[in-house]
């Protein structure tokens, strides 16, 4: 039976929906909007604005790997604020980080986005300091494995961000984020089935990993692509001094990641308890 959303929803709840609702769009759809926008233009009266448009792209090819455009414009629109706010999502820090220092934030779990080496030397390589680079470590496989009440992260042989913070001096700080797997449902994959054989030749493939995810509707609760309602406690940890090495040595790295590995956990028994994690539940590196 489908349980469709009550008529006398709060404005609140429904400017939340909708800011939840165009980062949906954007994740999914954008690109190939953009895509045939730009062939349609190529193919009609209006080819010189795509002409005009490939070659603003082609000077501007760099941009995204040397810190984007900041913009405070856009980061003070309201739309985040109730994107917030749908979740609700509150970020807590454990210490302050020197401003003066360069950081790299272990983000878990799971990503769909893979982070670029260019990008992040840019980051970490400016002398000033204050920047952050955060990297979802358990890319796009460890995805394939969220779903409700998972603590399954891959990290085990991720050790490349190990070695860009020993080539940058780059301090290192484990980030977990409770309630992110609690937010869609997924299709059963366990290793071995067919289903989880196509996703990672899928995933080899074409560079990103394939979930079937599920969760509620716009205007219904029992199916859809929107996230469901469920708080997320994103906790910073403390830094891990990290000495600046060149060219670091394989023991170098072994040693910072078995180090990282044990802060992330004591993260993660710290504060499980603030969102109902059970005691009998750990996390789980593979």
């Amino acid at each position: 039976m489908i349980r469709f959303a009550p008529l006398n929803v709060p404005l609140r709840r429904r400017l939340q929906t909708a800011a939840v609702l165009q980062w949906i769009f954007s994740f999914l759809g954008l690109a190939q909007c953009c895509l045939a926008a730009f062939v349609l233009l190529a193919v009609s009266y209006w080819w010189t604005a795509a002409l005009l448009y490939a070659g603003w792209l082609w000077l501007d090819w760099d941009t995204p790997s040397r810190g984007g455009r900041r913009s405070q414009w856009a980061r003070s629109w309201s739309v985040w604020e109730h994107f917030r706010d749908y979740f609700p999502v509150k970020l807590v820090k454990t210490v302050d980080l020197d401003p003066n220092k360069n950081y790299i934030f272990g983000f878990h779990p799971h990503g769909l986005v893979s982070s670029s080496k260019s990008s992040l030397s840019y980051l970490l390589s400016r002398a000033q300091g204050g920047n952050v680079a955060v990297i979802a470590v358990g890319g796009a496989p460890e995805s394939l494995d969220a779903r409700p009440g998972a603590f399954k992260l891959q990290v085990k042989n991720r050790k490349g961000f190990i070695k860009m913070a020993l080539r940058h001096g780059a301090q290192l700080v484990p980030v977990f984020s409770f309630g992110e797997n609690e937010l869609f449902d997924q299709i059963e994959n366990p290793s071995g089935s067919p289903l989880r054989k196509m996703q990672d030749r899928l995933q080899r493939i074409l560079g990103v990993a394939l979930p079937l995810f599920h969760a509620r509707g716009v205007f219904q609760y029992s199916f859809g692509l929107m996230p469901y309602r469920k708080s997320i406690l994103t906790v910073v940890g403390t830094p891990i001094c990290v000495a600046h090495s060149p060219n670091p040595s394989s023991e170098d790295i072994e040693s910072l990641h078995k180090v990282y590995l044990e802060r992330l956990s004591e993260l993660f028994e710290g504060h499980k308890h603030k969102y109902g994690v059970q005691e009998d539940q750990h996390l789980t590196f593979i």
